[in-house]
């Protein structure tokens, strides 16, 4: 590992626009084994959360631009469903001996304290906050309250945390029970509005319900309803899962794409079958879709469906991007041409191939996952930085921007390890509420999906 470490330290970050002098610029990986790229780009995406991190909270920022260029100057913004992420990845770090034990706790020390002084709206942290202050950074104009939906991230990547250190020394022990409190201080039912059975997305202080954004149909949120049912304190009925997150069972609506079933209803694309594949990766960093399943889905069909059609339209090409094919694939919500844009199969692919789509599919798609990372890193290297691979690159627009964003960089060394070990997967499925909750939606677990540890 140290060698390892040597050479990644000191490895060269290209910027700009991609051409061909850069794509000659090949070899900084050439003499790694498979099992050693996967390091790589663990250590590397962990860094971003690590040495990346805004200094006074300790946690993920929003975004990290290598060139140094934020025209909304707000490049020491943190992120909540980002930092989330981060705080899993950081147990990759531990676990990988990127660092000790000790150093990511004082650094979950320092972020938890930061959580519990920040701005909160009936125990909902908001989607941004300010890094130096803990004071809401407003997402958009009425966007400046809680944010249910990136606080069941965060939620998702404390509860791991804890799980984690549970069991350890006194000071460890008081970090799990103050993360314990944090979870116990969402008001998850608040967010049913009053007692409708769905739960909303956000709550603003000044504007109350204005957003009005109901949040049904499959997509990347069904951690959110995990977590609502498995609170100790402030939880759901069950009904709210089975009626607002199902739309009265037009969830289960299936269909055949790429000659594989989509097993759900993809709501929100209109006549296209599969949303962004990022939906496949935020709510199962932790909760572990092998042998999961209720009465709507085999969530792990569900998933590797989802990766599958990503890799054979890819392969299929409608469009002919220049590049697509079996070493380049993956369409997710990402940086663009454009700025951001949610790409995936159909209409809205834009010719963009974001790195962490395919990258946080290994457990689904491990040969096909392989042959974009051995692409990325052993024939296009200009395309990786300091933190892993650049957030989207295009070859038929001939663009990349050394940009990185949190939500994309945190689930390649969570779901590589997930792939490589189940270590996130099996701490947070641990988790007494998380069964309780699993338990009270009609959820089946694989029957070694909570045992714990020896």
């Amino acid at each position: 590992m140290t060698s390892l470490l040597l050479l990644l330290m000191a490895g060269c970050v290209h910027s700009g626009k991609k051409d061909g002098k850069q794509e000659a610029k090949k070899g900084r990986y050439a003499d790694l084994t498979d099992n050693q790229l996967l390091d790589t780009v663990q250590y590397q995406t962990f860094q971003y959360f690590w040495d990346g991190a805004e200094p006074n909270s300790g946690m993920a920022r929003e975004r990290i631009h290598m060139d140094n260029e934020y025209p909304q100057n707000d490049q020491n913004v943190v992120t909540l469903g980002g930092s989330g992420f981060g705080v899993m990845a950081i147990l990759v770090g531990v676990d990988r001996g990127f660092i000790t034990r000790e150093e990511a706790f004082a650094r979950y020390r320092k972020i938890v304290d930061f959580l519990a002084k920040a701005d909160r709206f009936h125990g909902a942290w908001p989607h941004w906050l300010h890094g130096e202050t803990g004071k809401v950074k407003p997402f958009s104009k009425k966007d400046d309250g809680g944010d249910l939906v990136e606080t069941a991230f965060m939620i998702q990547g404390l509860l791991t945390v804890a799980q984690y250190f549970k069991h350890g020394d006194a000071a460890e022990q008081q970090l799990a029970s103050d993360i314990q409190k944090l979870w116990e201080e969402v008001d998850w039912n608040w967010y049913t509005k009053g007692g409708e059975n769905v739960l909303y997305w956000h709550w603003s202080p000044d504007y109350g319900w204005d957003m009005n954004f109901p949040v049904g149909g499959y997509n990347e949120c069904l951690i959110m309803y995990v977590l609502a049912a498995s609170s100790p304190t402030h939880p759901i009925q069950p009904a709210v899962y089975h009626e607002g997150w199902t739309c009265h069972r037009a969830i289960e609506k299936d269909t055949v794409y790429y000659g594989l079933h989509t097993v759900l209803n993809h709501y929100e694309h209109n006549n296209d079958p599969v949303g962004p594949l990022f939906w496949a990766h935020y709510s199962y960093l932790g909760l572990n879709p092998h042998g999961l399943s209720d009465e709507y889905a085999d969530y792990w069909k569900l998933n590797r469906n989802h990766a599958l059609i990503n890799y054979r339209y890819a392969l299929d090409n409608p469009k002919g991007y220049k590049g697509y094919g079996k070493d380049q694939w993956g369409l997710t919500s990402s940086y663009s041409m454009k700025g951001y844009a949610g790409h995936h199969p159909g209409e809205a692919d834009l010719g963009v191939i974001s790195p962490t789509a395919a990258l946080s599919s290994f457990p689904y798609t491990p040969k096909e996952s392989m042959q974009f990372l051995k692409y990325l890193y052993l024939k296009a290297d200009s395309l990786v930085g300091e933190y892993g691979p650049y957030d989207a690159y295009s070859d038929t627009y001939h663009w990349y921007t050394p940009h990185y964003l949190a939500i994309d960089q945190g689930p390649i060394p969570v779901m590589i390890e997930n792939y490589r070990t189940g270590l996130l997967w099996k701490l947070f499925m641990q988790n007494e509420d998380v069964q309780n909750g699993l338990k009270r939606l009609g959820f089946t677990v694989a029957p070694d999906s909570a045992k714990a540890e020896d």
